[in-house]
């Protein structure tokens, strides 16, 4: 079983990274910490978001409170793992708007405006109508979520990420009874992405989909934050896609409309080169990906002895996904 006990205490409530990088802050954190830990046996995430912490690396959002969350747990996260730290998760990602490296979109997504910031609802619905980014915060209270993040490319983080199933926000919707998928589309404007010229045989916006019983999925995430605050630039502001049992590039970055459509969408990276990115893209150790093997990965912010992880099917999650795909030819339908 990978669900666990939920830990005792929420993101919001856990020392600020501004409060121990400044002044005198790291020093009164670590020894509360330790004595905390002597005391109360240091719940596992609670544990995990320590040791990502104090890493020397960490890097800090900002010094409003502006960036916190407040947050709730739920027990729809994956505990036991140490937690990729902070620096690594804003740092090594692929985000192709703002360049082709793993470092270039901590490094030109700054100008990327989060407010105001709407999502539109479009397609097979009862009424067409769109959402504030205010109004989706309000719509359900916001839960820390602990989940493995594995990418095509044989990296793999466990990240913390804020936010509620995708399910809330569909119920508000009002889908037709004929919407048998969900596509995403992300925030586009070449003034502001001026990077993404690099790969000129991407089709802008970036665009994905899921089936809608993977959508209504509890696990698949509508994610607003990670660590407590609000997402990075880099990692999707201000609203993206998360569905863990999947690889990397099937959570949508910085959405800005929802179309219910009754046909299969089409996908970026399908578009790209649909004989090696499917549709479904499930994590499955047993196809590869070219030039990939898929049947081990890189834990990204481990000392690079401890780094390499066998990869498990659905990443892990198949006691609360499989059933999704009974009866299909996984190795067909990749």
């Amino acid at each position: 079983m990978f669900i666990g006990k939920p830990p005792d205490i929420p993101s919001s409530e856990v020392t600020s990274e501004s409060e121990y990088l400044r002044f005198e802050g790291r020093r009164r954190f670590l020894r509360r910490a330790a004595t905390g830990a002597a005391a109360l046996g240091a719940a596992a995430l609670g544990a995990d978001r320590l040791a990502a912490a104090i890493d020397p690396r960490t890097t800090v959002l900002a010094e409003s409170n502006d960036t916190q969350l407040k947050t709730v747990y739920s027990p729809l996260t994956t505990t036991g793992e140490r937690l990729t730290p902070f620096y690594d998760i804003t740092h090594y990602n692929n985000f192709y708007e703002f360049g082709v490296s793993k470092s270039d979109p901590a490094e030109h997504a700054g100008d990327l405006p989060t407010r105001p910031w709407t999502v539109r609802v479009e397609g097979a619905v009862k009424k067409p109508r769109t959402f504030g980014i205010e109004d989706l915060l309000k719509l359900r209270p916001l839960e820390d979520r602990v989940y493995r993040h594995r990418c095509v490319e044989a990296w793999s983080m466990v990240i913390p990420w804020v936010g509620y199933s995708l399910s809330e926000f569909i119920k508000q919707c009002d889908p037709l009874p004929s919407a048998k998928y969900v596509e995403f589309l992300s925030y586009y404007d070449a003034r502001v992405e001026r990077w993404s010229h690099q790969d000129a045989t991407i089709n802008w916006p970036y665009h994905e989909g899921l089936r809608m019983d993977e959508a209504m999925n509890e696990l698949t995430l509508l994610t607003f934050g990670l660590y407590g605050q609000v997402l990075p630039n880099q990692d999707g502001a201000p609203v993206r896609i998360v569905v863990p049992w999947k690889y990397g590039f099937k959570s949508p970055k910085s959405i800005v409309a929802v179309r219910f459509v009754e046909r299969q969408p089409r996908t970026t990276w399908n578009d790209q080169s649909p004989e090696e990115y499917g549709f479904y893209s499930n994590v499955n150790p047993n196809v590869d990906r070219v030039p990939w093997s898929q049947k081990t990965e890189r834990r990204i912010g481990l000392p690079f002895y401890d780094q390499l992880r066998t990869t498990l099917m659905f990443n892990g999650y198949g006691n609360q996904v499989a059933y999704l795909y009974k009866g299909m030819n996984l190795s067909k339908y990749y």
